[in-house]
C-alpha cells in the first residue's frame, strides 16, 4: 500500500514460494506471543481505542483512490464473532471505507508480526495489511519506510509483498517486492500473513511459507538507504478503485470486507 504515488525504482525481492496453503491456526494464542486484539465484543461496537487509531479523509491517499476514510462504525467495528470487519461501502457516487492503524498506540522493532484475515474480492479492491515507520510526520515518506505485509487486488487471486525505502537523489521510492499466484483466492479463507524483522533483515510470509526476505543488498544504495532497523507501526484497510487496481463495475460486491480475526506480536 503506497504512502504516496511511487513511480521510483524497483528492486527485484526474493520469491522462496508461491504457493500458499489454506491451513492456519484459528487460536489467537501462540507460545511466545502476546495477543494484542483478538476482536471480542459485542457486534456493531468501535474497535478498542486504546489499541486502534483511524486515518480519516477523502479521496486520493497518493493512489487516486476513490474513497473517503471515517472512523464511522459503518466502516469499521467489531461483529460479535470474534472479528474486526472494515467494509467499503458504496455511497452514492462515491465510497467510503476505513483505515484502522496502531499509530501512537503500539510500535515495534524486531520480532513478529501475525494476522489472520479474510480478504475480500471485486473488481477495484485493494485490501491491505502493512506497516510505516512511527517518524513518518517528522521524516515523511520514503524516508519512514514502508513495509507492505500483505495486498491484494480485485479478486483477491494475486498477492504482492515487500518493502518501499528511499533512494538515492529522489523523493520517490524504491521497492523491493515480490508477487504470485495462490491456488485459491485468498477471499476464500482466513489466512495467517506475517512479518518478522531481525536487524538488517525483512521477512514476509502467509500460513506456514515464507514469500519475501529483504535484506539492505537488495537496495540500490544498500545500507545507506536501509531503514526497517527502528519502531514500525501497523495498517490495516480496504481501498477502493485507484491507479492499481483500477475501476469497480456493476459486479463488485458492497459492502466489500476485509475480516480480521486477531493480532498477535513476538518482540525479540
Amino acid at each position: 500500500m503506497t504512502h504516496r504515488s511511487d513511480p521510483g525504482g524497483t528492486a527485484q525481492g526474493t520469491v522462496d514460494a508461491t504457493s500458499t496453503s489454506s491451513a492456519s491456526n484459528t487460536s489467537a494464542t501462540k507460545p511466545g506471543f502476546t495477543v494484542y486484539d483478538d476482536f471480542s465484543g459485542t457486534a456493531g461496537d468501535a474497535v478498542a481505542d486504546g489499541r486502534w487509531s483511524h486515518d480519516v479523509g477523502q479521496t486520493g491517499w497518493g493512489n487516486n483512490e476513490k474513497q473517503d476514510y471515517t472512523d464511522s462504525t459503518e466502516n469499521s467495528s467489531l461483529d460479535g464473532d470474534g472479528n474486526m470487519v472494515i467494509k467499503a461501502m458504496r455511497n452514492g457516487d462515491g465510497y467510503t471505507s476505513a483505515r484502522v492503524t496502531t499509530k501512537d498506540k503500539f510500535e515495534f522493532t524486531y520480532g513478529r508480526i501475525e494476522a489472520r484475515i479474510k480478504m475480500p474480492a471485486g473488481a477495484g479492491l485493494h485490501p491491505a495489511f502493512w506497516m510505516l515507520g512511527t517518524d513518518l510526520d517528522s521524516v515523511g515518506w520514503p524516508l519512514s519506510g514502508e513495509i507492505d505485509v500483505m495486498e491484494t487486488l480485485n479478486q483477491a487471486d494475486q498477492y504482492h509483498t515487500g518493502i518501499h525505502a528511499p533512494q538515492p537523489d529522489s523523493l520517490t521510492s524504491q521497492k523491493v517486492d515480490a508477487g504470485g499466484i495462490p491456488p485459491e483466492p485468498l477471499s476464500e479463507n482466513f489466512h495467517t500473513y506475517w512479518v518478522e524483522r531481525s536487524p538488517g533483515r525483512v521477512t514476509t510470509g502467509i500460513d506456514g511459507t515464507t514469500l519475501a526476505t529483504v535484506t539492505p543488498d537488495d537496495l540500490i544504495g544498500g545500507d545507506d538507504y536501509w531503514v526497517f532497523d527502528k519502531p514500525f507501526f501497523l495498517l490495516f484497510n480496504v481501498a477502493v478503485a485507484g491507479d492499481w487496481p483500477g475501476p469497480t463495475d456493476n459486479s463488485t460486491p458492497f459492502p466489500a470486507t476485509m475480516t480480521v480475526d486477531w493480532v498477535r506480536y513476538r518482540a525479540d
